[in-house]
């Protein structure tokens, strides 16, 4: 068949293949998908854009586009996990190539015969498919590379996801910029040129991925003979784990850190701007969202790394704890320093919640089936992908609607997030090892 190429049994490594050759093929998928992080750079040219009668479109119905890939990508992922488990990595990202390249297409049109129906399909629904299959793909592959260190395997494949928008904001700046002084139609065209762009990059890791040989095992390591309690020895399948009180411990546990990172990172450009009116403007806004970029991608590495040395559990109590006092305490600093100080940090552990989960559930669950188990936890994204946005641009459109400024919704919306940082700690500290009778009985399965 013309896509043999793409089957699992063509992808499997030769003898004396590198393990860190692999890394590289899940960072071009993830940097690439994680220009989603980076939609904030779009929000105020696509209010711009008038219609042929010359209507616009206002703050909620151009954050709808974010929620919408972000719900597709938790569905794509609960839907495709266990389907990636048996085609294997290769297939799934070559279909994640080709799904957020042409969603890019699809938002291009859309964006020039200004209809909103068609952004939502391109860039929510068939993109947010491509982030779905994309996002999910390289994580159980290097969790098996990497048995002796599996945080550090996925916030090695989930780093790249965190840092994409370092690379999109200022590429797609940059492209809106250059197609306005050439007088071309400034938004089709960067989303064309973005979509090509992308499809190239992806494609790299399509081609380089590579999965484990049966039985293959690094060398000179043996599985550790002693385990805390929260580290199981025996697998569950996905069909039983997504019924065990730990998932949805850690459904909730995930929702309410995404859903407070997301009441900074979609609104991330304008609201420094709203809050620092005269002193901040578009290009440094630009800036402020790279740099939460490279915190959301270093604090997946650094926290997924920490986490194998003090535990999964620990390591989502220093998120809640210290990130509940500081989003509190956020709308209350006036200085731009510390104001981006605090974003940046509180940006960092909500890209090391994203790293450190699908090591909690190998922990949890095993790593038999942990990309689909992977997979329908990411539904959580979903929801909160949905509620944040929703939340924050209601409450925005709210204040102007009644002739207020727009900063002083801020402060609202910020001390919400903290409340449900609250509720996520809870939800932590009730984890406890999944019961005997939920173990797959065929542990060589």
């Amino acid at each position: 068949m013309a896509l043999s190429f793409l089957d699992r049994e063509r992808s499997v490594a030769s003898p004396g293949f590198s393990r860190w050759l692999v890394p590289p093929a899940a960072l071009a998928i993830h940097l690439s998908i994680g220009q989603a992080y980076a939609f904030s750079v779009f929000k105020n040219p696509l209010l711009a854009l008038h219609g042929a009668n010359g209507a616009l479109w206002n703050l909620k119905e151009v954050g709808y586009i974010f929620s919408i890939a972000i719900a597709f990508l938790g569905i794509s992922a609960a839907l495709f996990g266990a389907w990636l488990e048996r085609v294997g990595p290769r297939r799934a990202m070559f279909y994640a190539a080709l799904c957020f390249g042409s969603g890019f297409y699809v938002a291009a049109l859309g964006a020039q015969l200004h209809s909103l129906a068609l952004i939502y399909l391109g860039y929510g629904v068939i993109g947010g498919v491509g982030l779905g299959l994309g996002y999910i793909s390289p994580v159980s592959t290097l969790i098996k590379w990497f048995p002796d260190r599996p945080g550090l395997a996925t916030g090695l494949a989930i780093m790249g996801f965190g840092g994409g928008a370092m690379i999109g904001g200022p590429l797609a700046t940059n492209l809106m910029t250059w197609f306005k002084a050439h007088g071309d139609a400034v938004i089709p065209m960067t989303f064309i040129t973005m979509g090509t762009l992308y499809l190239i990059f992806m494609m790299f890791g399509v081609f380089t991925i590579r999965v484990p040989a049966p039985g293959w095992a690094p060398a000179g390591w043996t599985p550790a003979a002693k385990q805390s309690a929260l580290i199981s020895a025996h697998n569950v399948n996905v069909a039983t784990a997504w019924k065990t009180p730990q998932f949805f411990l850690l459904w909730i546990v995930l929702c309410t850190n995404v859903t407070a990172g997301i009441g900074i990172l979609e609104q991330a450009s304008p609201m420094i701007q709203d809050l620092f009116k005269g002193t901040i403007g578009p290009a440094a806004a630009v800036g402020f969202v790279g740099l939460l970029s490279l915190f959301n991608m270093a604090g997946r590495f650094f926290w997924a790394s920490v986490s194998d040395y003090i535990g999964r559990k620990a390591t989502y109590f220093c998120f809640f704890a210290i990130g509940a006092v500081l989003y509190f305490l956020l709308p209350s600093l006036h200085t731009v320093v510390a104001f981006v100080g605090v974003a940046c940090l509180l940006l960092s552990m909500y890209g090391g919640g994203f790293a450190t989960i699908p090591a909690y559930l190998k922990d949890l669950f095993g790593g038999f089936n942990v990309s689909a188990i992977h997979g329908r936890l990411l539904t959580a994204w979903s929801t909160a992908g949905i509620v944040g946005p929703l939340l924050v641009n209601g409450i925005l459109d709210h204040y102007v609607a009644t002739g207020r400024p727009k900063a002083q919704a801020y402060p609202t919306i910020l001390h919400i997030m903290s409340a449900l940082l609250v509720v996520g700690l809870m939800a932590n500290l009730l984890v406890r090892p999944v019961a005997a009778r939920f173990w797959m009985k065929d542990q060589t399965a």
